[in-house]
């Protein structure tokens, strides 16, 4: 397998993918170029992780005939012309989540895909782990059988020095609040277990600071399977939790509580009877532990790209996720119960921030 070299665009977050992403992983990624506007920055991750390469252009990172992937890790208001102008130039490309702020922005994209010599991974890191890697396998198994209903709980805290990065808390440079860029990895674990939803109703509202986008918002789904869906998130928690309560017919699923890693064990894993239970252990009786986050799926896009295995995270993904967002807001906007799927007749389609009434 070949040592794939890696441009990280970004250095906030992109310090993370470094560090949890690309340095478990020395025999499959080197970081070969960093990219920040921030000069003090790039001095900073440079010196610390002995990374040579460090430019303020992202044209110099794209003209770098030696860099494979380029990993966007910058503010959300600059994801969909970086990710295209990156797979024109021929790069695989990387990108944090929100992949970008309109559906219409996420099927330009899935043309862009169409003719690009590389291929995109959105991040979903929150996939990966014990504990929610198990729940996928019992699922997939056909063990949990029906699934009935879930909560899904984002209590995070974000004060106002959060809100002092310059970008932050504005609808023109993060595109949403805590629908797009906190709740959104939940979501997300939502959809990968229990599959697409039918229905939303949706409220957002901005109640703990004094910023443009939401901080608070709780949505009622149907789900193609007929289960129901609670969804509870706030910016205002004075204790950060991520939790998931998924009920099949055959199976309850908890998720840990840790905010920034939910997929990790410990989950509790509840049989409705011996049977099942015994059908359970067949299937993850002998567990190999698994890395969370950003560990296991970058570990996976080298298995991809070395024809090893599927792609860990599609653009379709990000697009059910985006889907959901942007049913909420038109709902919360309207009133109004949201069908999906959403079509570009919808008033939110282009864009999520367009005021509907």
């Amino acid at each position: 397998m070949s040592i794939k070299r890696v441009a990280i665009v970004g250095c906030g977050i992109g310090r993370s993918h470094i560090v949890e992403g690309y340095l478990p992983h020395p025999d499959k990624f080197k970081v070969v170029a960093i990219c920040d506007l921030n000069e003090e920055r790039l001095r900073e991750i440079g010196d610390e992780f002995d990374i040579a390469k460090r430019t303020t252009s992202f044209a110099d990172v794209l003209d770098d005939a030696s860099v494979d992937i380029v990993d966007i890790c910058t503010p959300p208001g600059v994801h969909l012309e970086q990710v295209v102008a990156a797979l024109a130039a021929g790069k695989h490309v990387i990108c944090e989540k929100p992949l970008t702020g309109s559906l219409s922005g996420v099927d330009t994209i899935m043309e862009a895909e169409k003719t690009a010599k590389g291929t995109l991974m959105p991040i979903f890191q929150y996939r990966y782990g014990d504990g929610i890697e198990k729940a996928k396998r019992i699922i997939e198994a056909g063990i949990a059988g029906r699934p009935y209903l879930g909560s899904v709980e984002t209590f995070w805290r974000r004060m106002p020095e959060y809100y002092s990065v310059p970008w932050r808390g504005k609808w023109a440079t993060e595109l949403g609040g805590v629908l797009v860029t906190h709740a959104l990895h939940l979501h997300d674990m939502l959809l990968h277990l229990m599959g697409p939803v039918s229905k939303v109703f949706g409220r957002v509202a901005t109640r703990v600071n004094d910023i443009e986008v939401e901080d608070c918002a709780s949505a009622s789904l149907l789900m193609q399977s007929g289960a129901f869906v609670s969804l509870s998130c706030t910016l205002g928690s004075q204790e950060e939790i991520s939790r998931l309560r998924l009920h099949f017919e055959n199976v309850t699923f908890e998720s840990n509580h840790e905010p920034y890693s939910p997929g990790k064990d410990p989950w509790k894993i509840i049989a409705a009877n011996d049977d099942v239970q015994a059908r359970i252990n067949a299937i993850i009786g002998h567990w190999r532990p698994v890395a969370p986050r950003f560990t296991t799926q970058m570990e996976h896009f080298h298995a991809f790209l070395s024809g090893n295995g599927p792609l860990p995270v599609t653009t379709g993904d990000a697009r059910r996720a985006l889907e959901l967002v942007t049913a909420i807001y038109q709902s919360s906007d309207t009133g109004s119960e949201v069908i999906l799927p959403i079509g570009s007749d919808s008033p939110k389609y282009a864009d999520w921030r367009a005021r509907t009434k």
